[in-house]
């Protein structure tokens, strides 16, 4: 059977516009929640760029920015942060089941590697859209002093190394994206499916929340070196005093020199 023949391979418009405003508004809300937790992440990734030593760790770090810097620190690049998980999250999460439907239907399979490569396709082109408000978020993270906002950041990056600055580290944004969408969506299809089989939850909070966990779990450990690389290289501007990553695997490998 073949799928240009098949109407169900493809959402109806209202569909996607759904998938994309419940998962925008889920990501956005998490977001504001755990902003403070990126923050810190972001500050731990830049720890020692191009020096060794000791490392601080999580607690440290919350310590000593809440008193040099203040409480409010926790929550700078909030405004690009919101706005890329809007876009971000309804990319991603709303293109994910129109991708998987249309795999399915054109290989005529379900199993896993249909789930993953459908992740992976919705995440990356979700990345290559939102990079650049992921460029002004850790920007925006690393800098107390920035007093113009998003905008006035985005101004001064575009003013003083070009707009394609806007897409830093898209190369190793874009495989973590791919390897986060396709390692959380088809381990949480996955896992929810074997919890329905084996045990005895049924659809609704508990089964979504255990699935939801274990998958978020799942992704971080997988796309953690990524992530570190990408971080590295949108900041490139405060590492350059101690030598230019030149790509993502270069930055790898000085990371671990």
């Amino acid at each position: 059977m073949g799928v240009k023949n098949d109407p169900g391979w493809w959402a109806s418009p209202s569909k996607v516009a759904s998938h994309f405003g419940t998962s925008g508004l889920a990501v956005a809300a998490a977001t504001g929640i755990t902003h403070p937790i990126d923050v810190l992440k972001v500050r731990l990734q830049m720890q020692l760029v191009g020096q060794r030593g000791p490392l601080s760790g999580m607690g440290q770090t919350f310590a000593r920015v809440v008193r040099k810097e203040g409480a409010r620190s926790l929550y700078l690049g909030l405004t690009p942060a919101l706005t890329r998980s809007v876009l971000y999250g309804g990319l991603r999460l709303g293109l994910y089941e129109p991708s998987k439907n249309f795999c399915e239907l054109a290989f005529e399979s379900t199993n896993i590697f249909m789930k993953i490569a459908s992740g992976a396709v919705s995440g990356v082109f979700a990345t290559l859209l939102t990079n650049p408000m992921e460029v002004l978020k850790v920007r925006l993270q690393m800098n107390n002093n920035a007093r113009r906002g998003a905008i006035g950041e985005l101004q001064k990056i575009a003013a003083k190394e070009g707009v394609l600055a806007l897409w830093k580290g898209v190369g190793p944004e874009m495989a973590r994206a791919g390897a986060l969408t396709a390692s959380q969506l088809a381990t949480y299809d996955e896992f929810k499916r074997v919890l329905v089989k084996w045990t005895s939850l049924e659809e609704g909070f508990y089964l979504h929340f255990i699935s939801s966990t274990i998958a978020a779990s799942v992704s971080t450990l997988i796309t953690a070196p990524m992530d570190m690389v990408k971080t590295r290289l949108m900041l490139q501007r405060e590492s350059m005093s101690h030598g230019a990553y030149r790509n993502g695997f270069h930055c790898a490998y000085k990371v671990n020199c």
